[in-house]
């Protein structure tokens, strides 16, 4: 990540009015081998996972708006800085869910004979490109908000993944297809799968005044749950919270949170530098430039991409894998009495060994609740006594 040379646009798809402008931010991941990039703009206030992982789904998902662009898939490990999003918990969980090994380098001094490793150094030479290439013609044209600006940046990547590898006599997309595992990449999931990789149970002690604190983020719950432990339901990209104990769920809780006064400080006075920025940018707006120059609606003929493949190898996506599987069969049965409400005792036994059969073929949660729900409804409809 890394803040645009513009800092803000003029009309912001969201923000949060008690902080002001968002800043954009500029996002970046680049293949190690290939050096192929892939960029997006976001609107952000600071370094964020919920931002980190949106950006990062959106470059390991398939790009149906750039069918030129085939770069897609779950790497095998990300290197990284040590940053907030690196110690965000749900981001270590998303990575551990997802396969993928996350690195970060060794701080400065750390075993006192070497300084800081260049980490991103292969990032940081895309965002100097972009800044210095195509942020440039922002002093003639600015986008109005981050989906503007990203249309153009898209239209500027296709062209930079097409200029020839640093070591390789081809281009870096080409370097990239050609170097695919045997056996492709490993496709991406869904994103209602990936949000669900992002909400993840955890229990927590409610405090005495009945609130809670996630990541910075204080909530308050029912004042009979101070001072109780609770199975929190939170997920990364909402602001509602859930809460469970006893078996009985409570919520949506949202966040807490105090406006901060307006109007409290004064403008500061301009200095040299200022005035001087001031020059440059009156200066900037008497000069022209096409808008085509952005847009790319323009008679000149540009390089054609390479051919593309028509089907990339690919390993499709385990989703079965991912769902939850009772630990036990005594675990699965306590459910299913919790999800008809009557004990497993109190059944007759052709219907305790049709349980019998289910929990022998399969643990899987959505499996069991879905069979033993339509054998007991069909009961229901028969004339039994069984709740749903």
């Amino acid at each position: 990540m890394s803040p645009s040379e513009l800092k803000h646009v003029n009309a912001p798809l969201w923000i949060e009015p008690n902080r002001g402008a968002p800043t954009l931010m500029l996002y970046s991941i680049v293949d190690d081998r290939s050096g192929v990039g892939y960029e997006e703009y976001r609107c952000v206030y600071g370094e964020d996972a919920e931002s980190a992982l949106r950006f990062l789904f959106n470059a390991m998902a398939p790009k149906s708006y750039l069918p030129d662009f085939p770069f897609q898939g779950i790497p095998d490990m990300i290197y990284m800085d040590c940053g907030p999003v690196s110690k965000s918990r749900v981001f270590q969980n998303v990575m551990d869910a997802l396969g993928i090994i996350w690195k970060t380098h060794m701080p400065a001094g750390k075993d006192g004979r070497r300084v800081t490793a260049r980490a991103t150094g292969k990032v940081e030479r895309p965002f100097r490109t972009v800044k210095e290439v195509h942020e440039t013609l922002y002093h003639f044209h600015q986008p109005q908000n981050e989906a503007e600006a990203n249309l153009w940046l898209q239209r500027y990547l296709l062209d930079y993944n097409r200029k020839p590898h640093r070591s390789e006599p081809h281009t870096r997309l080409e370097d990239w297809l050609a170097n695919l595992p045997a056996n492709g990449f490993r496709e991406m999931c869904s994103w209602e799968q990936f949000c669900r990789f992002a909400r993840e149970p955890e229990r927590h002690r409610v405090g005495a005044d009945a609130r809670i604190s996630v990541d910075g983020t204080a909530y308050e719950v029912a004042p009979e749950l101070a001072g109780e432990t609770v199975l929190l339901l939170w997920g990364l990209f909402d602001t509602e919270l859930y809460v469970e104990y006893d078996g009985k769920r409570s919520g949506p809780y949202v966040p807490i949170s105090s406006p901060i006064p307006l109007n409290r400080y004064r403008a500061f006075k301009k200095t040299t530098v200022d005035e001087k920025a001031d020059r440059i940018r009156q200066l900037a707006d008497q000069l022209g430039l096409p808008i085509a120059a952005l847009t790319g609606a323009t008679d000149l003929q540009l390089e054609k991409p390479a051919s593309l493949p028509e089907e990339l190898p690919r390993q499709p996506f385990n989703a079965e894998r991912q769902e939850y599987h009772y630990p036990s069969k005594i675990a699965a049965k306590l459910a299913i009495a919790d999800d008809i409400a009557k004990p497993l005792a109190k059944l007759t036994p052709n219907d305790r060994a049709f349980i019998d059969s289910v929990l022998a073929e399969t643990l899987e949660r959505n499996v069991v609740l879905a069979r033993t729900r339509e054998y007991f409804r069909c009961q229901e409809s028969q004339g039994g006594q069984h709740a749903g």
